[in-house]
């Protein structure tokens, strides 16, 4: 997976994340209370719950999810085996990850370094990314008003621990007045669909089918 982050302009009160205590957990959920600040928080075999207008440097788990409520903030999103949301105008500085699990971002929320999962769904609502997506095996879903930069990688499976053998095709829609500056390049075959209204960038390695109307 590229791990590459491009020069990030949000500006997260980073002074406040390192002054928050870090918390490590094994099966349990963790939280962050609304409005406070935390460095790394993390778990195994639990839920990570960031409350609205929180700050945390880092939100970790394998085994379950980690969900960035409406407002809040982090230095960075990642999980094996579960789903990540960012809620309305969530902000993250760096990568957002997850290993098989869906990744959500809702209305105006933004992720300043590279989005990726192996498996599992990727979907912008009126979002923005800024270093880029990247999948194996999951569709990606690039709603209406959103923005990428950096690209789509939809990459082969590969041998080792992110060797998966899904051959289905991945789907990838670029939905009504979307944007993604960057290549779109696919190591797999895929299907790629492409709203009338949609500015997108060079495409590598797949056919470009056009939609009119809000979905294909």
């Amino acid at each position: 997976m590229r791990r590459t982050l491009l020069a990030l302009t949000l500006c997260l009160p980073l002074a406040a994340l390192a002054a928050g205590g870090s918390t490590d957990k094994i099966n349990g959920d963790v939280s962050v209370g609304s409005g406070q600040h935390a460095g790394d928080v993390g778990t195994v075999n639990g839920d990570v719950h960031i409350a609205s207008h929180a700050s945390v440097r880092k939100a970790s788990t394998v085994n379950g999810d980690v969900e960035l409520a409406g407002q809040a903030q982090a230095g960075e999103l990642d999980t094996v085996n579960g789903a990540i949301h960012l809620g309305d105008g969530a902000r993250v500085e760096g990568q957002v990850e997850a290993v098989n699990g869906a990744i959500r971002l809702a209305p105006g929320a933004e992720a300043g370094g590279h989005v990726s999962n192996v498996n599992g769904t990727i979907e912008l609502d009126r979002a923005h990314a800024a270093a880029g997506l990247e999948t194996v095996s999951g569709d990606i879903t690039v709603g209406a008003g959103s923005h990428v930069e950096g690209g789509i990688l939809v990459d082969q499976p590969h041998h080792g621990w992110f060797h998966t053998e899904n051959t289905r095709k991945p789907v990838i829609v670029i939905g009504p007045h979307a944007v993604v500056q960057g290549t779109l390049a696919f190591h797999r075959p895929v299907v790629l669909k492409v709203s009338d209204s949609a500015q997108i960038g060079p495409v590598q390695g797949a056919t470009v089918e056009k939609f009119s109307g809000a979905a294909p």
